[in-house]
């Protein structure tokens, strides 16, 4: 099997500190936020408590039917698998290569999931990659539970003034600046395919039934199982490797996230394909990975050797 792959650009590789500094950097007391970063950003917050008001409307007991259920769950598998597999896998880390429409597939399928356009997600990853849990990491462990979770996100964070240095292989790309831009225009289409649905199959609550349970809480439950990979995978768990940040493998997230949370293994080796190393470890992503594989889609694949394998 073919392991090597082409590294990523040079203007997304920027100089990672050595293993000593980022060990001190998990000691380091975290200084106050400056003022300007505790005040909230008004349209994030606002969009947040907005879709969460709507998940908690869709399970009002006149949404709920079978049609509703099953349109959430192929939703969340089309929208986690794009993030995970589309934009994680394939473009932050290049883990393997794929033909070019499947590539924007994954990633117009990543991209459902509202966590901003794929050049944003992907600076922003590669970014934490290089700090993390490091005082300048944006979504720092170190800062608790709730800051990794999702307040980080409700603030202003200067990891945004650098998404330029990690992204420079994406932003050549003009489908992935068009998505970049226009990312939230994507919902309307599906809203709207969604509403149809559900006066055709005269649902229980009506088309709005199925736009409820497919947008607000498929995207609430995407941005918290998403989270949980940014906070409780720092803090809950245990570790394979010792890798010089505060991340672990956490078996109820990478159940949630298709196989996220093994997420010590990640970051020990991020540029593998397969992050369950163990047999136990259960990857649901790395297993579409080998459907592609089979098929002849996804080629040069990365990959870390199992714990205590030796290869």
């Amino acid at each position: 099997m073919p392991t090597a792959a082409a590294t990523l650009p040079s203007p997304s590789r920027p100089q990672a500190p050595r293993p000593a500094e980022l060990r001190r950097g998990l000691l380091e007391p975290r200084p106050p936020l400056p003022p300007r970063q505790r005040r909230f950003k008004a349209g994030t917050t606002g969009f947040m408590l907005a879709l969460h008001v709507g998940a908690v409307a869709a399970l009002l007991p006149r949404f709920w039917s079978l049609p509703a259920v099953l349109t959430l769950a192929v939703l969340y598998w089309v929208t986690v698998l794009g993030v995970t597999l589309g934009l994680h896998r394939l473009v932050a880390h290049r883990s393997f290569s794929a033909p070019r429409w499947l590539e924007r597939l994954l990633v117009l399928m990543g991209t459902l999931a509202c966590q901003s356009g794929p050049i944003e997600w992907v600076g922003l990853h590669r970014h934490h990659h290089l700090h993390s849990d490091q005082v300048n990491d944006h979504h720092d462990a170190r800062r608790g539970l709730w800051w990794s979770h999702s307040a980080w996100m409700l603030h202003e964070i200067p990891a945004l003034r650098e998404v330029s240095r990690f992204t420079g292989d994406l932003r050549r790309d003009p489908f992935y600046r068009w998505l970049d831009r226009w990312f939230l225009l994507l919902q309307i289409p599906l809203g709207l395919t969604l509403y149809a649905l559900g006066e055709r199959l005269a649902v229980p609550g009506g088309g709005l039934a199925l736009v409820l349970w497919g947008i607000p809480l498929r995207l609430v439950l995407v941005y918290h199982v998403t989270w949980l990979v940014n906070s409780a995978t720092h803090a809950f768990g245990y570790r394979n490797f010792d890798s010089p940040d505060l991340s672990r493998n956490c078996w109820w997230v990478a159940l949630l996230s298709f196989g996220e949370g093994w997420h010590n293994n990640h970051h020990a080796h991020p540029s593998s394909a397969r992050h369950g190393l163990r047999w136990f470890e259960l990857d649901i992503t790395w297993a579409h990975i080998r459907v592609l594989r089979a098929l002849g889609l996804a080629r040069r694949l990365r990959l870390a050797p199992m714990p205590g394998s030796g290869r």
